[in-house]
């Protein structure tokens, strides 16, 4: 008997091991910032140490469903599971709705230095978007299962 499914290209493999190590980054800053690591959050000023410790829990809650969610979704790509698009895609809801808050409810932008921190969470919304992009089209091409 032989196996008739295609092999995953390698392109494909890439691209998951630059998401998993993209997203852990962020997994780690916010980890980091959660237990307020010396070594990491010393590289911040005052102001901004007492805006991140000032988040409130339900902000808390959406960055970490959005950097969790997008770590498990690179996770289950490696896994070549389809429900990578959905961890994608919760982590794109959480990190809008941050965003949303972030940028138009506090200071954000000043705390953390103008439009670099535009650009940044910007990238930020297009790496989880285009993720889910492939999560999606990798599940309607059969690479996932």
């Amino acid at each position: 008997m032989s196996d008739t499914r295609a092999k995953t290209p390698i392109w494909f493999w890439i691209l998951a091991v630059i998401g998993l190590l993209w997203f852990a980054m962020g997994a780690f800053d916010y980890s980091a910032t959660q237990l307020r690591l010396d070594f990491y959050m010393s590289a911040f000023t005052e102001e901004q140490l007492a805006y991140f410790y000032g988040f409130p829990a339900w902000y808390v809650a959406t960055w970490a469903i959005s950097v969790w969610g997008s770590f498990a979704g690179a996770v289950l790509l490696l896994m070549r599971k389809k429900a990578a698009s959905l961890m994608f895609l919760i982590s794109l809801i959480s990190f809008i709705i941050g965003a949303i808050y972030s940028y138009g409810f506090t200071n954000a932008m000043e705390m953390m230095g103008g439009i670099g921190s535009v650009i940044f969470s910007a990238v930020i919304f297009l790496s989880i978007l285009g993720y889910f992009w492939l999560a999606r089209s990798a599940s309607a091409s059969g690479i996932l299962r």
